[in-house]
């Protein structure tokens, strides 16, 4: 497959203010983003139009998510609320109140009936959506919690803190199934598991990534050459083309790396300041970014101009079930807690498995 060769597309302006985040709708159809103005916007890829201004948070917004059928949005505040929106309308229909600090993240489950939340007050939260209620509250981390997400069948959230550590919920029964730790333990600023559900990918504020094999507790890759020690700048797993992690960088550039080698495939310039968030498109090689542009072009589209259309997609590796995969891998292996790496990339030179 041919190395990419991403170019910068368009420039989306109408935030006042830094944006936090951009995520890409399951459906490839919007691109939602979520700023310190204290509004959100969803866009359409037809054009790259504002189809709704999302107000009614009274502070800043740290994150957004959709639901699985890209019918609905979340968004996570300073204000310590999460609304629920609709996007076909932008309608405003539900507000969780509950944290005691910011809320920094939040995610739906596949199913769309649950929603997960991280804040400053250090809990991780879980919501009923249909309700708008909080069914539990677990007391995750000893600092506050920077990122979390469900993995691909629902059955387990990951949660990242700046405690350094990164721990696998079971959704079910709100147990901490597993805790990943390294040697130095640095402020993790966000968490997501790969596609599959197999690995998990850390973004740590001393300027690395690093890739778990979060059954075994092993740190399997880390990616370095961006600059990352003060804010949050969330990396993001392309499978599309090349398997590649991206991610933002204090020095204003987008850094790429090939998930199997680590290798630097391509650094985009564009922004004029901290990018904040990157996210993959779902399906085409095509990449969101934003971050604290003065000149309020805060939001850039890129596309990969070596796209080839013959490119075959690969065969996806069957889902495991996440909470029995972890549960069975734990009562095959002795009892340790927290499970400790002591060198990372141990594993740096064994082929990964498929993230797809």
């Amino acid at each position: 497959m041919a190395a990419p060769h991403y170019s910068e597309l368009q420039a989306l302006t109408g935030h006042k203010r830094a944006v936090a985040a951009v995520k890409w709708s399951p459906d490839g159809k919007w691109l939602a983003s979520a700023s310190a103005d204290m509004s959100a916007r969803i866009w359409s890829t037809k054009g790259w139009t504002c189809r709704h201004i999302l107000l009614g948070h009274s502070q800043g917004l740290s994150d957004i998510t959709f639901s699985k059928d890209s019918a609905y949005v979340a968004t996570a505040s300073d204000d310590r609320t999460i609304k629920l929106w609709e996007v076909s309308t932008g309608k405003l229909l539900k507000t969780m109140r509950g944290h005691a600090n910011f809320v920094f993240c939040v995610d739906f489950n596949p199913a769309g009936n649950l929603l997960a939340s991280g804040s400053f007050d250090e809990s991780l939260r879980v919501w009923d959506v249909k309700k708008g209620a909080c069914l539990k509250v677990l007391p995750a981390h000893s600092d506050p919690v920077s990122g979390v997400q469900f993995n691909c069948d629902g059955t387990l959230i990951v949660s990242g803190s700046h405690d350094g550590l990164c721990r696998i919920w079971d959704t079910a029964t709100g147990q901490c199934l597993k805790t990943l730790i390294d040697d130095d333990s640095p402020p993790v600023s966000a968490v997501r598991f790969s596609p599959n559900g197999r690995f998990v990918l850390a973004s740590l504020l001393d300027g690395t990534h690093r890739l778990w094999n979060y059954h075994k507790g092993k740190c399997l890759r880390t990616y370095r050459g961006h600059l990352n020690n003060k804010f949050c700048c969330v990396g993001d797993i392309s499978i599309s083309g090349v398997h590649m992690v991206v991610s933002g960088s204090e020095d204003g550039k987008i850094y790429m790396w090939d998930l199997q080698t680590k290798n630097v495939l391509q650094v985009l310039e564009g922004h004029s300041d901290v990018v904040l968030g990157v996210s993959a498109h779902p399906t085409l090689e095509m990449l969101a970014s934003c971050g604290t542009d003065k000149d309020m072009k805060s939001i850039r589209i890129w596309l990969n101009m070596q796209v080839q259309e013959a490119d075959a997609p690969s065969e996806a590796v069957p889902l495991p079930s996440g909470a029995e995969a972890i549960k069975a891998e734990a009562a095959r292996a002795p009892a340790a807690a927290p499970l400790t790496h002591t060198g990372a990339d141990s594993q740096s030179n064994d082929k990964l498995a498929s993230v797809k």
